[in-house]
Formats: C-alpha cells, structure tokens, sequence
C-alpha cells in the first residue's frame, strides 16, 4: 500500500495565501504563468503520494471571483497536430477541453491566445471555431530576436505588435496544453501593454517543479529531469539567489539562462526588475507540504524507472531521440535504482518465458499481491491480466469466470466478420463491457465490477508495446503501466 507523505490541504492553503500576496505585492493585478498540467498533475500525483491530480484548481476555486484564465497554444502545434501525450489528444482539442473543465467548475475562462502566428490556415479554422462557440481570441506574432533583442522586444514592432488581451480580474491564470507555447511571452506582452495604459501589473511563475527548497539531487527533483528527458531540461543550483541572499535554492536551466533577459525587459518595461533571481519568481510551497520525506523519495523513484520504459518505447516508435534514452540511465544510476527495482517487470516477462514468449501482463495489488496475465484465443493479455487482478482485490477463487465464453463469441463474432479486424481476441475495452453485461446478472462479476476501482495506484507491466486502447483504459482506471519497447509484430505499421 502506497504510504502518504504530501500534505495537500496544506499545499492548497500556503498557495493560495502566496498568490494573493503576490497580488497585492503588485498594487492588484498580476499574470500568473501556470508549469505543468493545471488540471489533471498526474505527474506530481505519483511523485508527491497525497496531491491530488487537480489540486491547483482546488486551489484556483478558493479565489475564483478574483481569477480568470487565458489559455494560450501556439499555431505551430495547431498546424502541426501536436499530441498531449498523456491523454491522446492533439493541443487544439486539448484547448477545448480545458475550457469545458474549467468552465464546468466554475471558473471563468476569459479567452484564448493564438502565439506565433503567421496566417495558417489550420490556425484559420481554428479561429473560426473557436469564436464561433463565443470565445474570446487574440493573436501575438513571432517577434524577430526574441528572447535577446531587447530594445526590439520592448517596442511597438515587438510586444507591441501583439494584440492586447482584454482582462477584468486581479488574478489572470496563463496556461496551456503543454511546453512551448508561449506563455511567458505572453504574460510580458501583457505587461508592456498595460504599462503604456498606466495600469500597475506584476508576473509571477506557478511551478511544482523542480521543488526550490530541496537538495539538488532529491529523487523528486530528479523525476522532473526524467520527466522532461526530451526537452533538456537540467536542474541545477540557482547562482542569482545564490549571490543576492546566500542561500542555496534550485532551479532549472531554461529559467536560469533567461533570467538576465528576463531581468533587462521587466526594466524597461517598467523602470525596474521586481527579481533579483529565476527562484524569486516562483509561487511554489510544495517543499513544505511533504510530511514524510522516504514515501516520497520511493514514490519519486518508482516515477523514474516508469519514464525509463516510457522512454524506450517512444524511442522504439522512433518519437525521441537516443539522448533521451541515455540521459533516464544516468538517472537511474544517480538515484541508484534499476528496473529490478520494479517487481511487475520480472513477474510479466517470467509469465511470458512460461507460454513460449507470448505477450503476457503483470499487475501488483495494493497489498502487494502480483497477478498476471497471458494471451489466450478469447483475451489478450491486458485484458486477462485486468479480470485476474480484480478477481484476486475481489477475493474471488481463480477458477471464477466472471465472463462467459458465449459472451464473448459473438463479440469476436462482430469484430471479424462484421468489422473486419484481424485480432479476434478482446482488448482491455471490449473486455469491461462485456464484463458490466455479465454484472447485470452474475453476483460475482458484479462484485468484480464493483471494485474495478480499487486497481487504481496499481502497478502494470506489459512485455510488449500494448494497443492504444489498452495504453487508454489502464490509464484511465488509474494503472500506472509500463511496457517493454518490444512490438507483438514485425509489421512496420502498428495501431
């Protein structure tokens, strides 16, 4: 069972106290550019055990009359079909959701802002979409010399260029769907545009990661690094904080490399740098909220081996680069831990070596219980492994079918001769429907059904690359999965 060791009541409390003093810092207007995912922090859930996946919007929801957002994408991932990776969904559609989210609990999304635009046709359409559902858009350019240039930067054929977005709140949420999308420069657009109106605002950073008040090579801090292994991301000590007040506080590099620029622009916008390092920019009282230091450091390092395999699999699919791969190995060794360090890896492969190398998957229970599962005639192996390991948190016999074959006849039925795929076995989908069917009648697969739910946490390995769908269902039933970067054919398209 997975220990607690985040305090997030206490983390929702001391942020939402920082930011509104930040507000007022700022004489009550300030751009708070949000890192990471604001709604769904899946990250900082398994590295921190006790945050909640959407606590910064718990926290948001404590000040929501004072908050608006501003979601910013940037026209190339438009153009370019950029895909969330987590969840499966290109960034324009992201967009959309993020706004039904966000307006679903109450929180105003105020408009959307199109960076680097060059006149797409994609961005066009999108545009077009977007005001035609009533939202708000507003268009900032690619700004020649940006980030160095910056007499450039700060003028009228810079900053100036952009279009001003229209705000009424103190509090302006600036996020997106993922990296690179322009939210700093566009929260220093804002600022240039509201000092020519004589309107006092300020900037600050809503960042989780990497923690400032931990040792450089905390395991947390080091997950981060693997979490970012495609971006090059480094942590490292912040030597402006470092020199202004004495105390050794870490940052990452990109913040630290662009404070200088960041320092001469917040000058002339204003006169002044209200900074005297990339730490101070930061709202991030994480670090304080961690209530036992060794469940996180074991949760931080699970975290790490689990972006290894993920790493080897993109890899695989040729996503990323052999420097990704090289930089997760030099991580692992710096946390001094390997892929034994993850039981489910050993207990899947040994179930495949048992049935002639056939794709098989393991799942460790809350108690630490391993189950497996194989490939058979009537399920593929997420899906056995699925009904054996909520069979066993059920605590029901082995010899159980919580399926009857005759169900599932007619569905592989209807997927090769109606549909025309070519694998008759169930996947991971499939394989619950005709589970929750089979509840509506069979005491025990409703008990089953019931507790489909306490899977989530679990642990997952699987000794190929799974189907998306299976990839979709593991994650959405809160299965942390990982796989070997091993395709279950030699075919050169795989879905």
């Amino acid at each position: 069972m997975r220990k607690i060791g985040f305090d997030n009541d206490a983390y929702i409390k001391m942020q939402s106290e920082q930011i509104g003093k930040r507000i007022s810092d700022f004489g009550g207007k300030l751009y708070l550019e949000f890192g990471g995912k604001l709604f769904d922090d899946y990250h900082a859930s398994r590295v921190l055990p006790g945050f909640l996946p959407d606590s910064k919007l718990r926290m948001l929801c404590q000040i929501k009359e004072q908050a608006e957002i501003v979601i910013v994408i940037n026209s190339e991932h438009i153009e370019n079909n950029k895909i969330r990776g987590d969840i499966g969904i290109t960034y324009d559609v992201d967009v959309l959701r993020l706004i039904d989210a966000f307006r679903g609990i109450g929180l105003y999304v105020g408009s959307v802002c199109i960076t680097q635009y060059k006149g797409q046709t994609a961005v066009q359409t999108f545009m077009k979409k977007l005001r035609g559902f009533g939202v708000k858009v507003f268009i900032h350019y690619p700004i020649e010399g940006y980030p160095y240039n910056v007499p450039h930067i700060v003028s009228d054929e810079g900053l100036g260029k952009n279009e001003y977005i229209e705000t009424s709140r103190p509090l302006v949420v600036v996020t997106a769907p993922g990296p690179g999308s322009g939210k700093m420069a566009t929260c220093l657009s804002q600022l240039y545009h509201e000092h020519k109106r004589g309107v006092n605002a300020g900037y600050a950073k809503f960042e989780t990661f990497p923690i400032w008040n931990l040792p450089l090579k905390h395991p947390v801090n080091l997950a981060y690094e693997a979490a970012t292994a495609d971006l090059d991301d480094v942590n490292m000590i912040d030597p402006y904080h470092l020199d202004a007040y004495g105390i050794t506080t870490v940052n990452y590099n990109r913040d630290v490399e662009i404070f200088p620029v960041l320092n001469a622009i917040f000058e002339r916008i204003s006169g002044k740098s209200p900074y005297k390092s990339p730490t101070d920019m930061g709202v991030n009282m994480a670090g304080y909220c961690i209530t036992d230091n060794d469940a996180v450091c074991r949760a931080s390092k699970d975290e790490i081996v689990r972006r290894y395999f993920k790493t080897l699999c993109s890899r695989k699919k040729g996503d990323i680069s052999e420097n990704a791969v090289q930089k997760l190995e030099r991580l692992m060794r710096q946390a001094e831990i390997s892929v034994d360090d993850r039981p489910v890896v050993k207990a899947a492969i040994s179930r495949s070596q048992e049935t002639d190398s056939q794709p098989a998957v393991a799942i460790e229970l809350p108690d630490g219980r391993i189950i497996t599962g194989k490939t058979s005639p009537l399920l593929g192996a997420a899906s056995a492994a699925l009904l054996n390991a909520i069979k066993a948190i059920s605590n029901l016999p082995k010899p159980v079918k919580l399926i009857d074959p005759k169900t599932i006849e007619p569905i592989q039925t209807l997927k090769i001769t109606t549909l025309g795929n070519h694998n008759p076995r169930l996947h991971s989908d499939e394989t619950l429907i005709a589970l929750a069917i089979s509840a509506t009648e069979n005491e025990e697969a409703a008990l089953a059904y019931k507790n489909l739910e306490l899977l989530s946490g679990c642990e997952a390995h699987s000794t190929v690359i799974l189907a998306q769908i299976d990839d979709d269902i593991f994650r959405k039933l809160g299965i942390n999965l990982t796989c070997e970067p091993v395709y279950t054919s030699k075919k050169l398209f795989h879905k």
